[in-house]
């Protein structure tokens, strides 16, 4: 049987700091590929190149990756400043109205830093341009040295609600994560069910409430080392059984069942 397809939201990019590329991490299509059991496809972050009926025709599900800009203030109400980085407008164009489609059909997503963000601006939340600066709070950022594996080790805790979603997902209410965000929620938008947190009150992992298909988001990369973390493994698992039951027909809850949490 074909496998479901999954499209994977790339970012911009120069290739040898010259040749402007529309790029998608190994990691990405890789934990698609071995984990979610779909096949992985490419898509420019550009509506004037691909549209959100295109995407909505061509994948059974949409991963919306992390990526360096960050989503323009102006899509929840605020002025833009140094502190709030680097955008792309384009991507915003087309992301936003995607996940908000994709929420009223059913259609499954998974969104991911950057992707997390989306989901919370798209249903009318707001962001806070760097976490860090709030009274109480950690520094979320990537370390700034160090190898791949030093970025993306594990650095702190995330809780879930008690039997609630996510602890069923992955059999435990607490969980490891590395952390790699500068911005972070400060209103969740409408719907938005914050459902796990890092110690220090910074919204982890989210969905979407009555959502009629799989609609979740982390602020973690659990694209990383995916085959092996016993928290990314059922977490793509579960994404890639949502868009195998798109491709059937089928609309698919986020409403786990309980389970043990896995072993590396």
């Amino acid at each position: 049987m074909a496998r479901p397809v999954i499209g994977i939201i790339c970012n911009r990019s120069l290739l040898n700091d010259q040749y402007p590329v529309h790029a998608g991490g190994t990691m990405n299509t890789e934990a698609i590929a071995r984990v979610a059991g779909a096949g992985a496809v490419l898509l420019p972050a550009d509506p004037d190149i691909i549209g959100v009926e295109d995407v909505l025709r061509l994948c059974d599900g949409v991963l919306f990756t992390g990526g360096r800009p960050n989503v323009h203030p102006e899509e929840y109400g605020q002025e833009a400043t140094e502190a709030h980085g680097d955008f792309d407008r384009a991507r915003d164009r087309l992301t936003l109205p995607l996940i908000r489609e994709m929420v009223a059909r059913g259609q499954p997503f998974l969104g991911i830093c950057r992707g997390f963000q989306e989901v919370n601006v798209a249903m009318g939340g707001a962001l806070h341009p760097e976490i860090r600066d709030l009274p109480g709070k950690m520094n979320h950022r990537m370390p700034p040295d160090g190898t791949l594996e030093e970025k993306f080790a594990l650095r702190h805790p995330v809780s879930f609600t008690e039997n609630g979603p996510f602890a069923r997902l992955f059999g435990g209410a607490e969980v490891m994560t590395n952390t790699l965000h500068g911005q972070g929620i400060t209103e969740p938008g409408a719907r938005v069910v914050i459902d796990g947190y890092a110690p220090d009150g910074t919204p982890e992992a989210i969905y979407i409430e009555e959502a009629p298909g799989f609609a979740v988001a982390v602020q973690w990369h659990p694209e990383w080392n995916a085959e092996a973390d016993p928290v990314s493994r059922p977490l793509f698992t579960a994404f890639g059984q949502a868009a195998a039951a798109w491709a059937e027909g089928r609309k698919t809850p986020f409403s786990p069942q309980p389970a043990k949490l896995a072993k590396a």
